[in-house]
């Protein structure tokens, strides 16, 4: 369940640099918000002290919006103290201030901290329900300024999501980001990755004398690799499955999808294959960010000598 306050002007808005506070009870989901605003396009920051906050939205270029992560551990926390930052920030013009409070029942908060085992924060050695409603009540007067206040006790991970986005997100949008990137399988496969393609069967560039010292990013090795007469049918299937995958994952609530090619060296097909792969999904529109793991090393190697 969520409570709707109404919001300034959206035309105005727009012209202002927009800031989220996001505070509420340990164990409501505000870590979780706050990777959903970073998806969404924020500059995520959790438990920055209070009065550092001031000096962080000064500076020239800074326009992306910022979401803070604030609780009773954030170091010089105090009710009033934010209440009196909260009342200076939005007195600025340059400025559109907001706070994300996250509830959640006691009995629920007492159940998510005997699952997972953490000490509450402000228990300080005592059992978990004695810190739950000191919690609650040092936090009641946030509760009742906040913008926005959703109320967790019921909502899963994905339902959480869909609520964070509905308020912040450009349009009430889910943003997926896909990583790409190659690798050598001599070096082992890289970590956290969803889905993994072989491209080894390709004709290798290595044996060519004119371009073993060149990499897939060459465009001459590129034309070499796209003239194995698998490549079109491979590069097409390859995309063609992430067509039908990615709006699935999407939906399902994942915010972040990695592919990679391995090659032998990961120097030239698997290069190929990525930036060939990547090209296409961001012409779709997708966010792609593209990583090639050791021409990446080489040149850390090269900066260190």
């Amino acid at each position: 369940m969520s409570e709707f306050p109404p919001f300034p002007d959206a035309d105005a808005a727009l012209a202002k640099r927009r800031i989220v506070l996001v505070t509420g009870p340990s164990g409501a989901g505000r870590s979780s918000s706050l990777k959903v605003l970073e998806d969404a396009g924020f500059e995520a920051i959790d438990n920055l002290p209070i009065r550092l906050l001031p000096a962080l939205l000064e500076g020239a270029g800074q326009d992306r919006p910022v979401a803070l992560g604030i609780d009773a551990r954030t170091r010089d926390f105090s009710t009033n103290g934010l209440m009196d930052l909260l009342g200076h920030l939005r007195a600025r013009d340059d400025l559109t201030v907001e706070m994300l409070y996250l509830d959640c029942a006691p009995d629920v908060l007492l159940r998510r901290f005997s699952e997972t085992r953490r000490r509450h924060p402000l228990a300080e050695g005592g059992p978990p329900v004695a810190g739950i409603e000191r919690e609650q009540e040092l936090l009641r007067p946030l509760r009742a300024r906040a913008d926005v206040l959703i109320d967790t006790t019921n909502l899963n991970i994905h339902e959480l999501r869909g609520e964070v986005e509905r308020w912040f997100s450009p349009d009430g949008q889910h943003f997926l980001t896909v990583s790409v990137q190659s690798f050598s399988y001599k070096r082992g496969l890289p970590r956290s990755v969803d889905m993994v393609y072989d491209c080894r069967f390709l004709r290798n560039p290595y044996w060519d004398a004119s371009l073993r010292t060149a990499n897939g990013l060459d465009p001459r090795v590129a034309a070499y690799v796209g003239q194995d007469p698998r490549f079109d049918a491979f590069a097409d299937q390859v995309f063609g499955l992430s067509e039908l995958l990615l709006p699935a994952y999407k939906q399902e609530g994942k915010s972040n999808i990695s592919i990679a090619f391995g090659c032998t060296g990961g120097q030239h097909r698997s290069v190929s294959m990525a930036q060939d792969h990547a090209k296409r999904l961001a012409q779709l529109g997708w966010q792609v960010s593209i990583r090639h793991r050791e021409l990446d090393r080489q040149n850390e190697d090269k900066a260190q000598m």
